[in-house]
């Protein structure tokens, strides 16, 4: 006897339904805001945010709900790999570089990916009345549709917007709204997103990333000064913005690393070697202040650090100041005068117990008479430099690096970034082991900045670069040079990082998988339901679809297909291994694997890709309790999935 009602879920072939997961968790935190029937009240949003009319501060646009849904709205997509342009996949430890409309791949990594992501760098492009813009245009129907995602062998279908268009600016901002949005579910809580932009988005970017992450979670702009412009009638454009903003600014440590770090190191050893060679506070002040004096040139933004004790070199601080408004006021009395030092502006921004202890443990410093205001003796061992706000560094430079990487060709690419720009963020705010994402990877700068300059022997940080397949300009170098698609050099530009370019050819023992956005190798992925038919009538058509179409899914060209599809969307990331389980019972023709990435703590499942599954194999499946199994739906029947579910439980997905 078989229960229907009863049997497991069918696991979703879509992506997060993100639009259905935001309505569960705002239910579960206020029930007190959803009606009877259980859908949202507006009445009652209105009441909790104490709105009493139509006014209200908003940044809008034309277009902004649509663009908003789309970026919640799951696909029924897959990643497909491609061995025949990876490189080393043996050695790519996470290593991605994803073709494919852009938005449709984030959402397809949200399951495995999300919350795993240290640092997001993306250079989109800018809006200068010439540039590409995506049209995510999900109504026109689903050939249209994947004809313009990048399915298709022809490319994407691409729209140029010009400045006469009256939606200039709303067109840009459709693109990059819905793509931030999703983004942001794949920083880790101390994660940080990075955005170039020229001057005519800056202002409209920096209201969106207000919107997608807070206010309260911008960390900073980063202005990267490059080449000379030489216009002598209007004020001179050379530069761009590089705006910052975290997933939780909380979260952030205090300061990131500098290239400081060596130059903090040096200091604390000497001041180790004089404290231990100086007996009196004179001598060392002596010793300090001749070494210093020979090394300054060399301290950079340390070379403040010119006094000594011995607890070690410090500097002074006057971060005694209460920023912005007032704060606590009392006096603090000079030893020499016996009078009370001058107050800041503002006041003093600690309490009076915390400048006693401060005081008690020698920490202040005054100056001569009490007509200076205090300092707090800051030790070189406490110093943490922030990331510079300018950048000074040649634009050209980073086509100088195309240029030598791509020797047979004059022109490859217009304006890239300079790898050395990338390495600076990169380093500043991830370490060993990170996961950078871009998901504009344009000619692939993220990739070589994190291989050519933010590697050392076993440091390594990790990346997914996502580029969708535009073509190239028919009557460029790079077209008649085979490159059909600016994917195509992305990826040309990694494996040539790899395997070493030029003369003198340096190898790095790396590697990276393709992937490509395709149709899910799933038959239901593609039914659509008639509207006027009845549900029974639909239940048929699709039963018969799916029978008629099995026979493609299982063939020999589709086992990796589907279990990349299977796994990438039960939640494992795409660097995942398959290690086979010998200890089934014998006689068994069924495959079964313990499938395991490399998340931390990492997901593992037994799993079998076989289309049907003899009772031997079910009879050992029903015995592996507590662990996760995922199996295919066209491999049981309604009582052995009812079986399986009845011993399972929850650990059980059927797909």
């Amino acid at each position: 006897m078989t229960h229907p009602n009863l049997l497991p879920p069918l696991q979703n072939i879509q992506s997060p339904d993100l639009l259905q997961e935001r309505l569960a968790r705002l239910k579960a935190d206020f029930p007190d805001l959803f009606t009877d029937e259980g859908k949202l009240s507006k009445a009652e949003l209105s009441r909790l945010t104490g709105e009493e009319g139509p006014e209200s501060f908003d940044f809008k646009w034309w277009g902004k709900a649509t663009a908003k849904r789309q970026a919640f709205c799951p696909t029924n997509a897959t990643l497909r790999y491609d061995a025949a342009r990876s490189v080393n996949p043996e050695q790519a430890n996470g290593n991605l570089i994803i073709e494919g409309e852009n938005l449709e791949v984030l959402k397809l990594l949200l399951n495995a990916y999300r919350e795993q992501v240290k640092c997001i760098y993306i250079d989109p492009p800018y809006n200068t009345g010439n540039d590409f813009v995506y049209k995510d245009n999900f109504a026109e129907g689903q050939q249209a549709y994947w004809a313009q995602t990048g399915v298709t062998v022809d490319g994407v279908k691409m729209s140029t917007n010009t400045k006469t268009d009256g939606r200039f600016h709303s067109n840009w901002l459709n693109m990059i709204y819905p793509r931030l949005l999703v983004a942001r579910q794949l920083l880790r809580e101390d994660g940080v997103i990075f955005v170039s932009i020229d001057d005519n988005e800056v202002t409209h970017l920096r209201k969106v990333m207000d919107e997608v992450f807070g206010e309260e979670c911008w960390v900073g702009t980063i202005i990267w000064r490059n080449v000379t412009d030489n216009n002598p009638t209007n004020i001179a454009i050379e530069h761009e913005s590089i705006i910052c903003y975290a997933r939780s600014k909380g979260e952030l440590p205090l300061a990131w690393k500098s290239e400081n770090s060596e130059i903090k190191k040096k200091l604390l050893e000497i001041s180790g070697e004089l404290i231990q060679q100086n007996d009196t506070q004179e001598e060392l002040e002596a010793s300090y202040k001749i070494w210093f004096i020979e090394n300054k040139k060399y301290l950079s933004s340390l070379d403040r650090y010119k006094y000594i004790d011995k607890f070690g070199v410090y500097t002074g601080s006057q971060s005694v100041h209460n920023p912005g408004k007032e704060g606590y006021r009392y006096d603090v009395l000079h030893p020499g005068t016996g009078k009370a030092c001058k107050q800041p502006l503002m006041g003093y921004r600690f309490p009076e117990k915390t400048m006693k202890d401060l005081l008690e443990s020698k920490k202040i410093l005054f100056g001569d008479d009490h007509t200076k205001i205090i300092e707090i003796k800051v030790y070189a061992n406490d110093y943490e430099e922030k990331l510079a706000s300018v950048i000074t560094l040649d634009g050209r430079t980073g086509s100088y690096r195309l240029r030598d990487i791509f020797s047979e060709l004059k022109v490859v690419f217009q304006n890239p970034k300079p790898p050395q720009l990338l390495a600076t963020l990169i380093e500043q705010s991830t370490d060993n082991g990170d996961l950078i994402l871009d998901f504009f990877a344009g000619s692939g700068s993220t990739a070589d900045a994190i291989l050519s300059y933010c590697s050392q022997d076993n440091f390594h940080r990790r990346f997914i670069l996502c580029q969708v397949p535009e073509a190239t300009d028919e009557k460029s170098e790079a077209q008649k040079a085979g490159y059909k698609k600016i994917s195509d050099i992305t990826i040309e530009r990694v494996k040539r990082v790899i395997n070493g370019y030029g003369d003198n050819p340096q190898p790095l023992q790396s590697g990276f998988k393709v992937f490509t956005l395709e149709r899910s190798a799933f038959p239901r992925a593609d039914f659509a339901p008639d509207a006027d038919a009845s549900h029974e009538e639909n239940l048929q058509t699709l039963k018969a679809f799916i029978t008629q179409k099995e026979a493609s899914l299982f063939s020999p060209l589709e086992p990796q297909a589907v279990q990349d599809e299977v796994l990438l969307k039960c939640g494992f990331q795409l660097d995942y291994q398959l290690s086979p389980i010998t200890d089934m019972s014998e006689g068994s023709a069924n495959q079964v694997y313990l499938a395991r990435d490399q998340q931390a703590p990492p997901k593992e499942a037994i799993v079998c890709f076989d289309s049907h599954l003899e009772t031997s194999t079910l009879e050992w499946l029903r015995k592996q309790k507590g662990q996760r199994v995922i199996v295919l739906e066209a491999a049981l029947d309604t009582t052995a999935k009812w079986n399986l579910h009845h011993d399972l439980g929850d650990k059980l997905v059927v797909f």
